[in-house]
C-alpha cells in the first residue's frame, strides 16, 4: 500500500499552481505569449518604469519569473527557483509600492504575495513529489538555500536601489 502524504500533496499543489502563474507571467515578458509584449514591449515598459539598462532588466525579470516558475512547478533546484522568483517579484513590488498595498488600486499586493509564496517554497523545500526528491536533492542542499537567497537579495537590492536613485535624480532635474 502506498502512503500518500498530505503535506507533500499540498506542496505539490502550491508549487505547480504558483510556478505555472509565474511561468506564464514571465513568458509574456520573454516570448510575448498570453498577450504579453515580448522582449521589445517589456524593454519599453522597463525603461518607462525607470529600470536601467531596460533590456537587461526585461530579460532578468522574464527569466526570474518564467525560469523560476517552471523550476518551482517541477520541484527542481527549488531553493534557487524560489529565490529567483522572489527576487523578480521584489522589483515588481518596488514599481507598485507608490500605489499602496491593494491590487485594486494598482498596489503591490499581488507581486508581494507571489514573492512570499515563492520564497516560502524555496525555504521549505519541494516535498516528496518533485524532481529534487527523485535526484536525491542534489540541487536542494542547505548551502544552495543560503547562496540562492543571499544572491537574490543582493541582486534585487541593487536593481531596486539603482532604479530609486535614477528616479530621484530625474525628479531633481525636473524640479
Amino acid at each position: 500500500m502506498v502512503c500518500v502524504n498530505r503535506r507533500d500533496l499540498g506542496l505539490l499543489a502550491l508549487r505547480v499552481g504558483t510556478g505555472a502563474v509565474l511561468a506564464a507571467h514571465g513568458s509574456q515578458k520573454l516570448a510575448g505569449w498570453f498577450g504579453g509584449g515580448g522582449i521589445q514591449g517589456t524593454t519599453a515598459a522597463m525603461e518607462a518604469m525607470g529600470f536601467h539598462p531596460p533590456k537587461h532588466s526585461a530579460v532578468a525579470a522574464g527569466l526570474g519569473e518564467a525560469g523560476g516558475g517552471a523550476l518551482l512547478a517541477l520541484g527542481l533546484a527549488t531553493p534557487a527557483a524560489g529565490a529567483a522568483a522572489a527576487g523578480a517579484m521584489a522589483g515588481a513590488v518596488a514599481v507598485h509600492a507608490p500605489a499602496g498595498f491593494f491590487a485594486q488600486g494598482g498596489g503591490y499586493e499581488y507581486p508581494a504575495f507571489l514573492g512570499f509564496i515563492a520564497a516560502a517554497i524555496g525555504l521549505t523545500g519541494p516535498g516528496r513529489y518533485s524532481v529534487d526528491h527523485v535526484t536525491c536533492h542534489v540541487f536542494d542542499r542547505p548551502w544552495v538555500v543560503a547562496l540562492s537567497f543571499a544572491g537574490a537579495a543582493v541582486a534585487a537590492a541593487a536593481v531596486v536601489g539603482k532604479r530609486a536613485k535614477g528616479q530621484a535624480e530625474q525628479a531633481a532635474e525636473e524640479f
